[in-house]
């Protein structure tokens, strides 16, 4: 269980910290909209429905990354007791939500142009919808459950149990016959995508990655003032 003894100086510090993550994300956002929407070239088969590729592929990339860390953390709440971890994670979920339903609106847009159809039970897509549905549940879990202790036992243990789904998420374009063409940006191996495509991708990477900081910083701050509103020095 951990003690916010200092809570004053903590929202003194998010509230400087959020003026320079904002300024910085929107200087990268509009950066990285130059490279995307001016820069870089349209593909010789998709034209320029290729361009939504820079908010869908950040956005997918977001939202696994953010439930991965929830989920790590959730094993952390057990193993360690410590609520602040919980506390995190339920600051973390918003965002990550928000990039998944994005991923999915914007691959669905992106699909009606390249396979014809706006929804198609892929395997890629499907496992991205049940990241969805997880993300969601854990969300309501901390809505629905009144008692804090028992709230935290639950939303850790959807965030383990969804941490299956991640690697489904990830490998499913080489485990099944799907929709999806195989990764084009690889750490481990050369990545096939041009640089011309890779750099604005990047950057709106990087742009998204920031909002979703700024998400984190603003709900972290609500739920410290929750706990301050309450006459309360921990969770």
């Amino acid at each position: 269980m951990l003690n916010y003894f200092n809570q004053n100086k903590i929202l003194l510090t998010i509230n400087r910290l959020r003026k320079y993550v904002f300024a910085i994300f929107i200087t990268v956002l509009l950066v990285g909209l130059f490279e995307a929407l001016v820069l870089s070239p349209e593909d010789y088969k998709q034209s320029d429905s290729v361009r939504i590729m820079y908010v869908h592929v950040p956005s997918a990339w977001i939202s696994l990354g953010i439930f991965s860390l929830i989920s790590i953390l959730s094993f952390g709440i057990f193993i360690f007791k410590n609520k602040n971890f919980a506390l995190i994670t339920k600051s973390l979920a918003p965002s990550g939500f928000l990039f998944n339903i994005i991923a999915l609106v914007t691959g669905s847009i992106w699909g009606k142009p390249t396979w014809g159809t706006w929804w198609a039970w892929d395997a890629r897509i499907t496992s991205m919808l049940l990241l969805a549905i997880f993300y969601l549940m854990f969300i309501l879990s901390w809505r629905i459950i009144d008692q804090t202790d028992r709230a935290i036992k639950v939303s850790s243990a959807i965030a383990i149990l969804g941490l299956i789904n991640v690697p489904i998420i990830k490998f499913s374009v080489d485990w099944w016959s799907t929709l999806h063409q195989p990764a084009s940006v690889n750490l481990l191996k050369d990545t096939t995508i041009h640089s011309s495509m890779l750099i604005p991708l990047g950057i709106m990477t990087a742009a998204f990655a920031l909002f979703s900081l700024l998400i984190f910083l603003m709900k972290y701050n609500t739920e410290l003032i929750k706990i301050k509103n309450k006459g309360l020095d921990r969770l």
